[in-house]
């Protein structure tokens, strides 16, 4: 005899990562221009390695106003939350670490 056919793929697990959206976060860093770019993307990756799973630089700008030899980086973290979906307390937290770590990597400074 048959088994009853089965209805699990209707039925949904406990929260999955794939379930719980990636929350982005921008952060632009003043640092010598000489400072190459990985390794603000290390230092950033490092924060958080169970909450952070990418992150790519999408802006590099340098001018006058940075002052001379100084360039800005801007940098995209991607976090994506594993059991739970995450607190503003949560992103602040990791926030605060990312900008600890590249800071402390590279003697940037955050930009206003």
């Amino acid at each position: 005899s048959d088994p009853e056919p089965k209805q699990s793929q209707t039925a949904r697990p406990g929260l999955t990562a794939q379930d719980l959206l990636p929350v982005k976060r921008d952060f632009a860093f003043v640092a010598a221009a000489s400072m190459p770019a990985d390794k603000f993307v290390r230092a950033a990756r490092g924060a958080s390695k169970d909450l952070i799973t990418d992150v790519s630089v999408f802006d590099v700008f340098t001018g006058s106003s940075l002052g001379e030899g100084q360039r800005s980086i801007a940098l995209e973290v991607t976090l994506q939350p594993a059991n739970k979906t995450l607190t503003d307390e949560d992103i602040d937290e990791v926030s605060k670490a990312v900008v600890a770590a590249v800071t402390k990597a590279t003697g940037a400074t955050l930009r206003g």
